[in-house]
């Protein structure tokens, strides 16, 4: 059930509806844990017990560690939940690509060895609400937030449905007191929603899967036939088919959530306009970055240590970033790509501490050139691909070409033009402070063109991109 799709145009205005209509606070959360479950088993059914299992184990561990005052025992419940919540996404996401791993090795060192294949699935979503429930039980053993009274508030904290596949990761401290006041939305909250779901739609219809995506697969489905400016045009079409398909989704999930009363944080802060690679990681999947800044980065030291052990440390947090991502080398080679542009950035800020002007444009273009590189990382289908790709960029071993009409050319360049721009003109700016600057007018002739827009798309019920991860 995608948000792309009229199965859940129906069940969110059912959602809605009924929503609405129940008198108080405890049959609405009673109605929403179940119908967020609802959501989740129409994937897969027998994989909302992991859910469910996931959540009663830290809900469980999070009680504990209040009731315990022993230092000992409270990093053993700690461990528990780490290990378990870990172990778990490990099992499902990395279990056949660490067994064929170690068979790789084994063959290199001259010894065969064929892994066996385990029948795992990735449950969808496991990523997002596996980081869920651990930040709960790690901000409980920090002291920092205490357990709900009511465990409906900590269940729909979990699996609420908007967000649930492919986030935003909403921090516990920040949405349970939400799930414990249940507020009701205004008339203005669930026109601003369908606004927000309207402009999401349209970047993943649209933009995403009509305009973009035929050229990266296009490119990335023959890329030693590429030549150098197809292999570019292919890699700012993925640039863009990636932001706007996540953007788009997270767009859809907060407008969903303020239609229902839940206010949900920004996911992308216009990272196209990033001054520099650490900006980008301050802009792009922020819900992700600082959840790894904070449960990660700055437990293993962050920059406290010297110069060596900041290095290590922000290498970790990349790799490990990646390999959130999926269970494959060409992961962890983009977590290490953009492990190192972080570093030579952080090098050249000693040399350079105030740059100029002209310095922060030449900043802001290579990040942005970067970034779109390392996203070929995501969508080649092999490291060979990669590679391939990377190559032919510099003219070495490039394909003839031919693939690409102007048109989609044409269209690939205005749609990567426009965004940037609207990313530059938007880089200081909030979506509640862009949408309370904008006349009446401006917002219904906008909401036309989206209308529109959504008109012109393909119609493929193409899943959302971070869905597989």
């Amino acid at each position: 059930m995608v948000f792309n799709s009229f199965l859940f145009l129906g069940f969110f205005l059912l959602v809605l509806g009924v929503d609405r209509g129940l008198p108080g606070d405890r049959p609405r959360k009673l109605f929403l844990v179940a119908m967020s479950y609802l959501f989740y088993a129409a994937w897969k059914w027998p994989y909302l017990l992991l859910l469910v299992g996931s959540s009663l184990l830290d809900w469980g561990i999070g009680n504990a560690l209040v009731r315990t005052e022993s230092t000992g025992r409270r990093r053993a419940w700690l461990a528990v939940s780490v290990v378990a919540n870990l172990g778990l996404l490990a099992a499902f996401k990395y279990g056949n690509f660490l067994l064929s791993s170690l068979a790789s090795a084994l063959g290199a060192a001259g010894m065969e060895w064929s892994p066996p294949t385990l029948p795992l699935e990735l449950p969808v979503g496991i990523s997002f609400y596996t980081f869920q429930t651990l930040s709960y039980s790690i901000d409980v053993y920090r002291g920092s937030l205490r357990p709900p009274k009511s465990i409906l508030d900590y269940l729909l904290y979990v699996a609420f449905f908007p967000q649930l596949v492919a986030g935003p990761i909403v921090r516990a401290s920040e949405f349970l007191p939400q799930c414990e006041r249940l507020p009701r939305a205004t008339g203005g909250q669930i026109g601003y929603g369908a606004f927000l779901i309207a402009l999401g739609l349209f970047q993943k219809a649209l933009l995403s899967d009509t305009i973009l995506a035929p050229v990266a697969d296009e490119i990335y489905g023959a890329p030693a036939r590429a030549s150098v400016a197809e292999a570019w045009i292919g890699t700012l079409a993925f640039t863009g088919q990636i932001y706007f398909d996540f953007a788009g989704y997270s767009l859809c999930a907060i407008g969903a959530a303020l239609a229902l009363g839940f206010h949900l944080a920004p996911n992308f802060r216009a990272p196209y306009a990033a001054s520099g690679f650490s900006d980008f990681w301050t802009r792009w999947h922020v819900s992700l970055s600082s959840w790894l800044r904070d449960y990660l980065y700055i437990p293993l030291g962050g920059n406290r240590r010297g110069a060596f052990m900041t290095a290590r440390n922000l290498m970790v947090t990349m790799l490990l970033g990646g390999l959130w991502h999926g269970a494959d080398w060409r992961f962890l080679l983009w977590g290490a790509g953009h492990g190192v542009l972080l570093l030579i950035e952080r090098a050249l800020r000693q040399v350079i501490p105030s740059p100029t002007a002209s310095l922060r444009l030449l900043g802001s273009v290579v990040c942005f050139l970067g970034v779109s590189v390392l996203w070929d990382t995501f969508r080649a289908k092999s490291m060979a691909d990669t590679a391939q790709l990377f190559l032919a960029k510099l003219g070495v071993g490039a394909g003839v070409g031919g693939g690409l009409d102007d048109w989609a050319v044409v269209s690939v360049l205005a749609v990567l033009v426009a965004t940037v721009g609207v990313h530059h003109a938007t880089r200081r700016l909030r979506w509640p402070e862009l949408i309370g600057r904008t006349p009446s007018w401006a917002l219904g002739f906008v909401l036309t063109l989206v209308l529109m827009g959504l008109a012109m798309a393909s119609g493929d019920e193409r899943a959302f991109i971070y869905f597989q991860f």
